[in-house]
């Protein structure tokens, strides 16, 4: 019978969170993942424009 001491336990859980990272990075990174990465760089560049959309209805709600 095969009896693992702690550090081997700690061993086996820091190979299985490495392997758990870099599935997360590849998946993050990966080809069909583009157009969503493109789509959140441009958020904060969105964002004005929707500022811009919203006083100019403002000020049409305000003169009406």
């Amino acid at each position: 019978m095969i009896l693992m001491d702690m550090n081997e336990l700690r061993g086996i859980q820091t190979i299985l969170v490495m392997i758990a990272f870099l599935g997360i990075v590849w998946w993050a990174y990966s080809a069909h993942r583009k157009k969503a990465n493109d789509e959140a760089a441009h958020l904060p560049f969105d964002d004005d424009d929707v500022e811009k959309r919203t006083l100019e209805q403002e000020k049409t709600e305000k003169k009406q």
